[in-house]
């Protein structure tokens, strides 16, 4: 199988490219091919160098602040050359709210400062395989603990007006789980069974309150899988049962900033 071949650029007047190197060595660490263009290139002369090339991406980076209007203009010469099929992806200093803006027009991907190599790499990959993991279908449901199920149900029967639509107890996890169903999404409370239960040490240690966030995915392993593969800690390496037939698996707080995210595939009817 041939290398992926990348063509790192760096459009505008941007004098600095110590990030640009960096990011071209570690696609080759990762096995690529990377094509540099040097300093100061034209979104024209970007698009022509990578047809000529012919690469797979185009990374972009940029420092100067001007890549709302350089980083558009590139895939706008792509387009021009009948070259839209490459896809360009970006990095550099990158305001979070202008992101939207560069993903509406066209760029594929914004990697902010901190993100981890693999994780460019990986995306990478998986963009030119035709392999991209397409992002959590919903959100399952919102975990709450609770001391006591009886106690907690007339507050979301009764003041929230929301209609119980079951309850069943999880033997794995020493749960007891009762769902309210809202919009897409649920409520869900759950009620330790003993003392040695998850539920029960999260209660003694943090008091009631929001548990988790579950996400609805598909292809459970394969999401375990690329998390894996990207360095992200995973409480459940392997699916185990959950409620509602689901097959779930924790990953570990660290990776959300402190927040429990569960991956929920759930049971699928007939």
């Amino acid at each position: 199988m041939e290398p992926i071949r990348v063509l790192i650029a760096k459009p505008g007047l941007d004098g600095h490219d110590r990030g640009a190197l960096i990011i071209a060595q570690g696609l080759r660490d990762a096995g690529m091919e990377v094509i540099y263009t040097g300093l100061r290139q034209s979104p024209e002369q970007i698009a022509q160098a990578a047809i000529q090339e012919d690469v797979n991406v185009i990374g972009l980076s940029s420092l100067s602040g001007a890549h709302k209007t350089l980083f558009p203009k590139v895939v706008e010469a792509l387009r021009a050359n009948n070259a839209e099929d490459i896809p360009v992806i970006g990095g550099g200093v990158i305001p979070t709210e202008d992101i939207p803006y560069l993903e509406e027009k066209g760029v594929r991907k914004i990697f902010t400062s901190g993100t981890a190599m693999s994780d460019t790499a990986t995306f990478i990959k998986q963009l030119v395989q035709g392999e991209e993991t397409p992002p959590p279908n919903k959100i399952s449901h919102i975990g709450i603990a609770v001391q006591h199920l009886e106690q907690a149900l007339p507050f979301y029967q009764h003041s929230l007006g929301l209609p119980l639509e079951s309850v069943e107890t999880v033997e794995e996890e020493k749960v007891k789980v009762a769902f309210f169903p809202i919009g897409d999404t649920r409520i869900e409370l759950l009620e330790p069974m003993d003392e040695d239960s998850p539920i029960q040490k999260f209660i003694d240690k943090k008091g009631e309150g929001i548990h988790h966030i579950a996400l609805d995915v598909d292809n459970i392993e394969k999401r375990i899988s690329l998390f894996k593969e990207q360095g992200i800690s995973m409480l459940n390496e392997t699916p185990k049962q959950g409620a509602h037939d689901s097959r779930i698996a924790f990953l570990h707080p660290k990776a959300g900033q402190g927040v429990l995210y569960e991956l929920c595939e759930e049971k699928q009817e007939g």
